[in-house]
């Protein structure tokens, strides 16, 4: 069976699951039902015939989905449908069918700013020429600038963290979207909901006068090169690229830019990075970086007077900012433990014992990196090939 094959199956699971939908919202029930059983059946028979398909865990849920509604109607006809009863709220009613824009894309208001951002030094830097420098003067970039920045490096490590101060830094407004969710959402509804999202990001630009961030996390997840593919997921790629290319394209006008990231970085699309001017690799933190990582995260603990900072940065080479921060909470954790071990814990004024340099060394004992030495050759290999500041 070819991949054109499964794409028409997708499209008859679709059909069927819409036309439930619209029966369901009209109260024809018993039809309702059964198309929702000719999704279910459609569904599984492409999950079958593709065993090892990436969207079969979307397939599961939207089965799933659809399982549920057809017994939420059957309850509420059993209480007394033949009478005209409603089925109750809470009951699955159709609207939790549908891919809800509301819960794909969070906007806020960052309260991170760059000085807050410990090390990184390079992205900020390719960030204030691509973002911060021209939204303040851009009468002084007659070629325009870049619109697309892709972060990509290691997890834990800040990526998150920089696209929300670069927001911060001109008082953007941050349209935080996960990519994975727009492709877990019924394929029907996603690409409606990247064209939703960028209308929207057009309509605060132009209403409130501000620039608008869209930052889309686990990018490779929805511009990942794949071998197989059916339609609905490059319905969604196609959308997003569509969109992307028209805000180049009116980039003078609109402030709007888009920041993605991703742990996987050879995985994307070739189409996807040539949309993306500036490709810049989050990496580890540095010895200085490191240092101020536990200056930062052990300011609320009892140190013992004999730990030096520097120690602890040599002592946890290889390791994210992620890693650090947790180290020192399990640091902490050991020493309330003891304290609650001693009895001591209920006598109100009681504190925990003073941190010791014994204390972090055998916490990195237990906690490797999460970045394994392979992993960052990986990615110092690809940021060879690929980085663009």
């Amino acid at each position: 069976m070819s991949y054109q094959a499964a794409g028409e199956l997708e499209s008859i699971a679709i059909k069927y699951a819409n036309e439930a939908i619209r029966l369901d919202s009209q109260g024809s029930y018993p039809q309702a039902i059964m198309m929702y059983q000719k999704s279910i059946e459609t569904l599984m028979k492409l999950i079958n015939l593709y065993p090892d398909y990436k969207l079969n865990q979307i397939y599961t849920q939207r089965a799933i989905a659809y399982r549920e509604r057809i017994k939420a109607i059957q309850r509420a006809r059993g209480i007394g449908e033949e009478a005209g009863v409603e089925p109750k709220d809470g009951e699955g009613r159709v609207e939790t069918l549908r891919a809800n824009f509301d819960d794909l894309v969070l906007k806020e208001k960052p309260d991170v700013k760059f000085d807050q951002v410990i090390g990184l030094s390079e992205a900020k830097r390719a960030l204030e020429e691509a973002i911060i420098f021209p939204n303040k003067r851009p009468d002084l970039f007659p070629l325009g600038w870049p619109r697309g920045i892709l972060f990509y490096g290691p997890p834990g490590c800040g990526k998150t963290m920089l696209a929300a101060a670069t927001a911060a830094e001109i008082d953007a407004v941050f349209l935080s979207v996960d990519a994975a969710s727009i492709m877990s959402k019924w394929l029907g509804e996603a690409e409606k909901n990247v064209m939703k999202l960028f209308q929207q990001a057009r309509e605060i630009a132009q209403q409130e006068n501000k620039a608008v961030i869209i930052f889309i996390d686990e990018v490779d997840s929805l511009f990942g090169t794949r071998s197989q593919e059916v339609g609905g997921e490059i319905r969604v790629r196609n959308q997003f690229l569509k969109e992307t290319d028209g805000i180049t394209e009116k980039g003078k006008k609109v402030p709007i830019y888009i920041l993605a990231a991703t742990n996987k970085p050879w995985s994307l699309d070739p189409a996807f990075l040539r949309r993306f001017e500036k490709r810049i690799f989050v990496n580890l933190p540095n010895e200085p970086a490191r240092k101020n990582m536990f200056e930062l995260y052990t300011q609320p603990l009892m140190l013992d007077p004999s730990v030096k900072l520097e120690a602890l940065a040599k002592l946890t080479e290889g390791y994210t900012g992620s890693d650090i921060k947790d180290i020192a909470q399990s640091v902490q954790l050991n020493v309330v433990r003891e304290l609650f071990d001693s009895g001591d814990a209920l006598n109100l004024g009681s504190k925990p014992r003073q941190i010791t340099i014994e204390d972090f060394k055998n916490v990195v004992k237990q906690r490797r990196p999460s970045v394994s030495p392979e992993m960052l050759k990986t990615y110092i290999k690809w940021s060879e090939s690929f980085k663009a500041l």
